[in-house]
């Protein structure tokens, strides 16, 4: 017959009709928010790729939020990247030209740098900058309860969550 498919139509899964629906829609929302359509395509793809990783959900109620909020934090953890990224770009800058580390190594070294970062945003607030006080700007457990408006004991606690994070970190 004439002007049927060759093939039957097939019924399109949860997450292919989450992405036909609002694909193109969450590319536009976030090419508002970061002026850039390369880097909107970037984390519209990137946030669909986590709602693949996560456990199926048969029902998402509300698609669109549930998408923002899984692209915003996306975001932020570009935004992160960069920031750390031009810190140590602006380092590296100071240094002798003989001690510039080569192309290889400073993408090395800026690897480690995300993957460090990540490691210790997993850790609480308040513990991430208990550890950072101590361990990159040499405060003692009193000068960092007094800092933080927090108890010693409180601050024990907290590096031990460092500790414990930096002994599970395993890098790639």
């Amino acid at each position: 017959m004439l002007g049927e498919p060759l093939m039957p139509k097939v019924e399109a899964t949860p997450m292919q009709s989450l992405y036909i629906d609002h694909h193109n829609w969450l590319v536009g929302w976030l090419r508002r928010r970061l002026g850039n359509i390369d880097h909107a395509a970037d984390i519209a793809q990137d946030t669909f790729v986590r709602v693949l990783l996560k456990p199926a959900i048969e029902v998402i109620e509300e698609p669109r939020a549930y998408l923002t909020v899984i692209a915003k934090g996306l975001v932020a953890n570009a935004y992160r990247r960069e920031a750390l990224e031009r810190a140590y770009l602006e380092t590296l800058a100071l240094l002798p030209e003989a001690q510039t580390p080569s192309l290889e190594y400073r993408a090395i070294l800026l690897e480690t740098l995300f993957e460090i970062d990540a490691m210790l945003d997993r850790l609480p607030p308040k513990a991430r900058s208990t550890f950072l006080l101590s361990q990159l700007e040499g405060l003692t457990y009193a000068e960092i309860a007094e800092q933080l408006n927090i108890s010693v004991r409180t601050v024990k606690r907290h590096m031990v969550l460092g500790f414990e994070q930096c002994l599970t970190f395993s890098l790639p």
